[in-house]
């Protein structure tokens, strides 16, 4: 597949430490739309022989020098093969018009990334599994759906972003009238964009120092803009254009979740706003290799980077990954 030349940043400027266990390089690869994709690798330090990889993306509106790098990095510790990458129109990754997204196209993004490690002379590519967070834990899900080469799935702290886009949050939106309005507001921007010739961006988190927003508007806003703010990041910054949401409006991701043969693994927050959303997917998946991990006193972003308490459960994922990676 032709890749485009991208301007990459060689220095590590990652929102957390650089691991002297494992090698990092920046690698790109093209998807099937045409977008090359820039992603991270990390590969442990006197690696031999094929190994077993995961592709780790997200949260939406993320880069890989937050959370998915940490993921990343973290599994490459613990011997797999790993890359984190920013999915089209975002980060150092392709596409234009930025700050665009589509579920048709970010599931597309995934599938390229596995293309990629399973024609990789040292991945196993019958041992190959993918990580999705937050936003992109749901687009993980709905990858796994289509694609047999994905042996086990990791979602963390889990978002459906078409039904939160469609039914807003904790479906209080779920209705016909509120629908319609949404539907003559994003239609409306569309006309004015086309008009001024450019793309209203939403913004990204609200500034951290407004006390009176919902807690968990809050805790987003405390990770991206104060102990994980990144120049590329959109939450961290001016966030998505407003239009950007058109295609998950008018969608529905999870159809097929009762299908999935392979292994997942859910892990959410016991005190997540967002809970309900890997609950729901929960009951949608069948065979005993599905599995609902439940952290305790964790909110939804203390699986971003542990909340400072250690709330990632990477002895566990660890596990699952070399149980149904082998």
């Amino acid at each position: 597949m032709k890749t485009a030349d991208l301007v990459l940043t060689q220095e590590w400027d990652k929102c957390f430490p650089k691991s002297e266990k494992v090698e990092h390089s920046k690698v790109t690869f093209a998807n099937h739309f045409g977008i090359t994709l820039a992603a991270d690798m990390y590969v442990p330090k006197d690696a031999q022989g094929k190994l077993p990889a995961i592709a780790v993306c997200g949260a939406f509106g993320a880069v890989k020098e937050q959370h998915s790098g940490l993921y990343a990095q973290t599994m490459a510790e613990r011997g797999f093969l790993t890359i984190a990458f920013d999915p089209s129109f975002t980060g150092e990754s392709g596409g234009e018009p930025r700050y665009m997204n589509s579920p048709d196209i970010n599931v597309e993004d995934f599938q390229a990334a596995v293309d990629f490690l399973s024609c990789r002379d040292d991945v196993d590519p019958d041992k190959i599994g993918i990580i999705g967070i937050c936003g992109w834990g749901g687009m993980a899900l709905q990858t796994v759906c289509i694609d047999t080469r994905i042996k086990a799935t990791v979602t963390s702290t889990m978002y459906d972003m078409s039904r939160v886009t469609g039914n807003g949050y904790f479906d209080e939106q779920d209705n016909e009238e509120a629908r319609h309005k949404a539907r003559v507001a994003i239609n409306h921007q569309r006309t004015e964009d086309f008009r001024n010739g450019s793309y209203k961006l939403g913004g990204g988190t609200i500034d951290p120092s407004i006390e009176d927003a919902p807690d968990f508007v809050r805790q987003y806003s405390q990770y991206y803009r104060v102990r994980a703010y990144h120049p590329r990041s959109l939450n961290s910054n001016n966030g998505w254009n407003v239009t950007a949401g058109t295609s998950l409006m008018n969608t529905r991701l999870l159809t097929y979740a009762s299908e999935i043969r392979s292994a997942v693994l859910l892990i959410h927050g016991e005190n997540a706003h967002s809970r309900y959303m890997s609950e729901d997917a929960f009951t949608l998946l069948k065979g005993d290799n599905k599995e609902l991990v439940i952290i305790p006193g964790a909110n939804h972003t203390d699986l971003y980077d542990g909340g400072g308490k250690g709330a990632i459960p990477f002895d566990k994922i660890e596990s699952f990954f070399k149980e149904y990676l082998k």
